[in-house]
């Protein structure tokens, strides 16, 4: 029993030596990671697999951006009556009264190169996939977008687009942006808040000739009525505008790499000096540096 004890105490210390080595070569082999393995060997770890889950995909400073959309974003009626003037575009434009959000991503020289303006006067949300389409070619790093106002602006209120259809058409536009440029990062403003702008130009004679010529005949014809069904009229376009903002939030907040304004524009208190002195119902030179220092401030944020 004496010898038997003691072999067997011997056999079980030899036992628990060995299975220590084991351990103390595992914990160092772990310890070492990819190391041990070669350095090209991935991290197995799920911290290091949520890591790569959760790495950020927007990139603050992109290196090239195309614009689509409307007539806000060509520049129309900032720098003479009834016309288009991309140089002075939020989003695009080269002038520096402006600083557009391309200027102040890329710098002057390297904005003139690496930045394409596709939006068209007129445009409504259903023109916006035939936008992408050309944009996509360009293979822009950012796109930035802003339409919807069209939508809004029609001969009369039950002209405007139905909301389902305005999601559906946004929807159709954000999946062949992403069928052709899967990586490309897109930033979405909101619409301006219309009625507002009504209430600012309704002050100057001038622009409400112009606006007698077809400037969104839903909310600014017959500019100066107050009666019931004028202001049920331009209740009723305000309501839609904020329905079109909600959808373009919904939707853009579907996929990693858009992201909106948050509804700044439309918050936006346009003012006089910000509008268009010719029609006084599109942003002015300074009202199109405003919405470049809103996109820009969102497009660098690091968190939406």
């Amino acid at each position: 029993m004496g010898r038997g004890t003691d072999r067997g105490t011997r056999y079980g210390r030899r036992r628990a030596r060995a299975a220590l080595a084991v351990l103390t070569t595992v914990t160092v082999l772990g310890a070492a990671g990819c190391d041990a393995a070669g350095g090209d060997s991935p991290d197995p770890s799920p911290s290091a697999s949520k890591r790569a889950r959760t790495a950020p995909a927007w990139d603050t400073s992109p290196e090239s951006v195309a614009a689509v959309g409307d007539s806000i974003t060509r520049g129309f009626d900032a720098c003479a009556v009834l016309s288009d003037c991309p140089e002075v575009s939020w989003a695009t434009g080269s002038s520096a009264k402006v600083d557009s959000l391309a200027v102040r991503l890329l710098g002057k020289a390297d904005a003139a190169e690496h930045s394409w303006n596709y939006a068209v006067t007129g445009a409504r949300m259903a023109d916006l996939t035939a936008q992408v389409t050309r944009a996509a070619k360009r293979k822009p790093e950012l796109v930035a977008v802003m339409a919807g106002a069209n939508d809004a602006c029609r001969a009369t209120t039950s002209a405007m687009t139905p909301v389902a259809d305005f999601r559906t058409q946004f929807e159709e536009a954000m999946a062949t942006l992403r069928e052709k440029l899967p990586k490309a990062q897109v930033y979405v403003s909101s619409i301006p808040d219309l009625k507002r702008l009504w209430s600012q130009g309704r002050t100057n004679a001038l622009g409400k000739q112009v606006w007698k010529l077809g400037l969104c005949p839903s909310m600014l014809g017959d500019a100066d009525s107050m009666d019931a069904a004028a202001t049920l009229r331009r209740n009723t376009v305000r309501d839609r505008v904020e329905d079109y903002n909600e959808v373009l939030r919904e939707v853009c907040a579907k996929d990693r790499r858009c992201r909106t304004d948050d509804g700044a524009v439309h918050e936006f208190r346009f003012g006089t000096d910000q509008l268009s002195h010719w029609d006084w119902f599109h942003p002015s030179v300074d009202g199109q540096a405003r919405l470049a220092e809103i996109a820009y401030r969102r497009v660098t944020a690091e968190t939406p």
